[in-house]
């Protein structure tokens, strides 16, 4: 598998001369198969992006097929939708995939943020695409496109947002954001998930003294995921959704410190450590 981030922030963009090295688009990653077909993990502002990149091959011809995995719902990981050029070209297929208890419900997030008060394309009935949503459920073993993915539930805030594994020819990778463990550590089944991969791509939204003053916000610092990286035997840690606040060089800051957490917790040495950037891409 080839991963590629579009986006790598969380909340809100974070437009700006202090923010280019990582980027300031919101949560998007791409991962392209050993076949060739495309799997999109969240829809924030790098989906707009990505989507350019897509009209220049197959998608530009209406012949372009993907799978997008939404984690949950929150305008950071789904504003990205309506300015994604693919989906205005008859012809191309998308299958998108959220928890909720059933396709419609996500097919109705997606159809409510296209309200004439907020888009003027006014509804998903007026894209050129053909788009089939489906629910994925917490623990529930999903086969796309020879990908084996399941999902589970990590608590953020009053919500709860699906962490995918997502497995190929023994290859494994972990998308976990916006995860916020009240005890410090995820529940035995999501560490389950996150054991052994290749990639765990984790929220470090905070510094954790950040994090102590914004609790209710159900957010990850870095020295979250460092310990759980360190605990599941995970190869590699890769920063995610930083905070729209954090330049540059508070992130660079900020990976530096991760990786002195990481050092001191038991394993911890033997974790590779990424902060995520757009444009960066990783094979597994």
């Amino acid at each position: 598998m080839e991963l590629t981030f579009w986006g790598v922030r969380g909340s809100i963009p974070a437009p700006g001369a202090e923010f280019n090295r990582y980027g300031g688009n919101t949560a998007c990653i791409s991962i392209r198969t050993s076949s060739g077909r495309h799997l999109f993990l969240d829809a924030g502002t790098g989906i707009v992006v990505l989507g350019r990149a897509l009209m220049q091959r197959e998608f530009g011809r209406g012949a372009g097929q993907a799978t997008v995995l939404l984690s949950h719902a929150h305008w950071d990981h789904i504003q990205g939708f309506p300015f994604f050029a693919p989906v205005y070209v008859p012809g191309n297929r998308l299958t998108i995939y959220g928890p909720s208890e059933s396709p419609g419900m996500v097919e109705g997030i997606l159809e409510g943020q296209m309200n004439p008060h907020f888009s003027p394309v006014q509804s998903l009935k007026n894209l050129g695409a053909e788009i089939e949503f489906r629910a994925a459920h917490d623990g529930e073993p999903l086969a796309i496109d020879g990908l084996s993915v399941i999902g589970r539930a990590n608590p953020h805030g009053r919500y709860s947002a699906l962490a995918y594994r997502i497995e190929e020819a023994g290859a494994s990778v972990v998308y976990a954001p916006d995860a916020g463990y009240p005890e410090g550590v995820p529940s035995p089944g999501v560490e389950e998930l996150y054991r052994g991969a290749r990639y765990l791509i984790h929220d470090t939204t905070y510094t954790p003294e950040d994090q102590a003053a914004r609790r209710a916000r159900g957010q990850s610092s870095i020295a979250d995921a460092a310990r759980v990286a360190a605990r599941a035997q995970v190869r590699g840690l890769v920063m995610f959704h930083y905070d729209q606040d954090y330049t540059d060089v508070q992130v660079d800051a900020l990976a530096r410190r991760c990786r002195a957490l990481l050092d001191d917790e038991p394993g911890g040495k033997d974790v590779e450590l990424v902060a995520a950037r757009e444009g960066l891409t990783l094979a597994t």
